[in-house]
């Protein structure tokens, strides 16, 4: 029975993650040996993988979904911070509201509020 899936992501700057992962999405430094930082938090969630030939509207396929409380306060401070935004905030036909932005390693990430 699998108990959690983990996202690793290769970087040679840990710290890029500090600003995108911690400060704006509020994730906590869970675990920092050096070679690798953790961030998460206590909330309990369904382990989820999913596989896709798009994104949903003919967008390219996120390699990470995050979803949030409020997902207009992130995209502004993402937008503040001068992160790129590959699909603007849209409220989309199956009930979500959500955007496409890069994070610091260059994966695309779906930020979305049900």
């Amino acid at each position: 029975m699998v108990k959690r899936i983990v996202a690793n992501i290769q970087t040679d700057d840990l710290s890029k993650a500090d600003e995108f992962y911690h400060r704006i999405l509020g994730l906590e430094l869970l675990m920092d040996h050096g070679w690798i930082r953790t961030f998460g938090n206590d909330e309990t969630a369904k382990v989820q993988i999913s596989f896709a030939v798009q994104g949903g509207n003919d967008t390219e396929v996120p390699d990470l979904s995050i979803e949030v409380d409020e997902v207009n306060q992130v995209y502004e401070q993402m937008k503040a911070s001068g992160f790129e935004i590959t699909y603007d905030i849209t409220d989309e036909d199956w009930g979500v509201r959500r955007f496409f932005v890069r994070d610091p390693f260059g994966k695309i990430v779906n930020i979305l509020s049900h």
